[in-house]
């Protein structure tokens, strides 16, 4: 019986119609569309240390809100030998946590800070892939496209940014050959939990003048639904998870709309009535309850004044 190389068998499988698997639609990107070889055993291309430091200060806000649930991360998964990777969008490395024993083997792999793992390059990985198709994934060993990489499990999530678009990928790598899709899984279910914390706290450090509303009543709801509310209770921002469920703007900045509109929290007193009660109220608090003084404030008569106040179910004070 002839053996077949991890090389052929990725070359026969993307070009096979029948083969209709994502991972097979990952190979067949990394083989016809980017022109990669799985046999290729080169280490990945890192960015000279200035071109590092650039990426780096343009993701410095981020990078530093991230940094301690990256801490946090790390602690859980350090005693089986695993490396955290933070990159940006394009998949080149930007932050990592790993032990000082494992660093020469990591850093020989390519798992290193500057790294570009961009599917383009490296063909089907964790944070490539990842990326690519904008949702969790696990490549365990021999599910990587280039045959240096098949010695490897990489466990990956999104992370989104305030504007809705693709931020970063949060990464965890292991090589450890007792490394089971079993264990992988444990791991995958924190590294999903870790991204929507870190996706959460940027969301928030984003729009520091907003209040922050969890944009679900359901029990147990996706705590990555915020809203960020104004001073005039206009939903000015949304994570991508509240845009998708509320039928926001995909991407970019969305149009501001009253929150309670969005969150189907209505009372029986119209915006407009809302409005006039607070500005009556208002008024009224300044003049120290005078309802001829608050009525002068408003620039309206007195009579009208108490007309309003008792619509607006406001006694005298």
């Amino acid at each position: 019986m002839v053996h077949r190389s991890h090389a052929d068998l990725v070359a026969e499988q993307s070009q096979s119609k029948s083969a209709t698997s994502a991972l097979t639609a990952s190979w067949r990107r990394s083989m016809l569309k980017h022109g990669l070889d799985p046999g290729d055993r080169r280490r990945p291309e890192r960015l000279s240390q200035p071109e590092l430091a650039t990426r780096r200060e343009a993701m410095e806000r981020f990078l530093h809100v991230a940094a301690p649930q990256l801490d946090q991360l790390y602690n859980l998964v350090c005693l089986s030998g695993c490396n955290v990777l933070l990159t940006d969008s394009e998949g080149v490395v930007l932050d990592q946590r790993m032990s000082e024993a494992d660093a020469a083997q990591f850093r020989d792999w390519g798992l290193w800070q500057g790294a570009d793992w961009s599917e383009a390059v490296q063909g089907t990985n964790g944070i490539g892939t990842c990326l690519v198709e904008g949702r969790q994934v696990t490549i365990h060993r021999d599910e990587h496209f280039h045959t240096r990489n098949i010695g490897m499990s990489c466990m990956d999530a999104p992370i989104w940014g305030p504007d809705g678009r693709l931020l970063a990928a949060l990464d965890v790598s292991s090589a450890r050959a007792d490394q089971t899709e079993r264990y992988n899984r444990l791991i995958s279910a924190q590294i999903m939990q870790t991204a929507k914390a870190i996706e959460a706290v940027f969301f928030r450090a984003s729009f520091p003048d907003a209040r922050i509303v969890v944009a679900s009543d359901e029990e147990g709801g996706d705590a990555a639904m915020l809203l960020a509310v104004d001073k005039d209770d206009l939903a000015v921002g949304a994570t991508r998870a509240a845009r998708r469920a509320l039928g926001l703007e995909r991407e970019g900045a969305i149009r501001p709309r009253p929150a309670a509109d969005l969150l189907g929290r209505e009372d029986e007193m119209s915006g407009f009535d809302k409005a006039e009660r607070a500005a009556v109220a208002r008024a009224l608090a300044r003049a120290g309850g005078n309802v001829s003084a608050a009525a002068r404030a408003l620039g309206i008569g007195r009579a009208t004044m108490y007309r309003r106040m008792a619509r607006l179910g406001l006694g005298e004070k």
